[in-house]
């Protein structure tokens, strides 16, 4: 298969549309973990990568600058601990496809490989501390394990394991970040930030099953 630019574009403006239709129930969710803003938060960084994908991204045809963009544009655009983690992650990346106009099979890998990479080496997290690294490290682990020459089969195994991931935390006492002062009252609520981190990688599977 393969995601061109302005496909990878598109898809960068569905997460746009995710990220609005699901403010609420992220928010909801934070409610009972710290803030109660994750949505909110998501929802602003996610506007103004929308604003440069109907700007100057919007004849881009570098994939890698496509989605290292969107990384500095979710940094400036969030103030919160997220910021650093999800810009670091897409421009990590970018940097995996640079000066690729079109994407094959171990592009893809390599790009979400790259993306859940580096957010892991900027957050420090790890699994079992209730953070959207529950989703992230399990979907790359079965990524790298299962990818061969064919992107969607593997990447559909990692979706899974990811979501298994951000069920588990509901179980999970929260170890990082403002919710870890709950302690075991943390427990019995999903994490925001994995459930979030999930829809990013559903969407892709889904926006590449369409494009095989």
């Amino acid at each position: 298969m393969n995601i061109t630019a302005k496909e990878l574009i598109n898809y960068f403006k569905e997460i746009v549309d995710i990220m609005e239709a699901e403010k609420d129930y992220l928010c909801d969710l934070d409610r009972k973990l710290g803030d109660g803003d994750h949505g909110v938060t998501m929802s602003i960084g996610w506007q103004a990568v929308n604003e440069q994908l109907n700007g100057k991204l919007a004849e881009e045809t570098d994939c890698g600058k496509i989605s290292s963009t969107v990384g500095m544009t979710f940094l400036n655009a969030v103030g919160s601990s997220v910021g650093p983690l999800y810009a670091t992650g897409f421009m990590r990346g970018g940097k995996a496809i640079k000066g690729k106009s079109e994407l094959t099979d171990v592009d893809l890998a390599a790009y979400w490989l790259a993306f859940i990479n580096g957010v892991k080496e900027r957050g420090n997290a790890k699994v079992g501390d209730k953070t959207m690294m529950d989703t992230l490290i399990p979907a790359s682990e079965v990524l790298e394990v299962n990818f061969d020459r064919e992107f969607i089969p593997a990447f559909e195994l990692a979706v899974e394991a990811g979501e298994k991931g951000m069920k588990s935390t509901i179980d999970l006492v929260s170890k990082i970040g403002r919710s870890s002062r709950l302690g075991e009252r943390s427990k019995g609520a999903q994490d925001p930030g994995a459930t979030s981190a999930h829809m990013i990688l559903k969407a892709f599977l889904n926006f590449a099953k369409v494009h095989v």
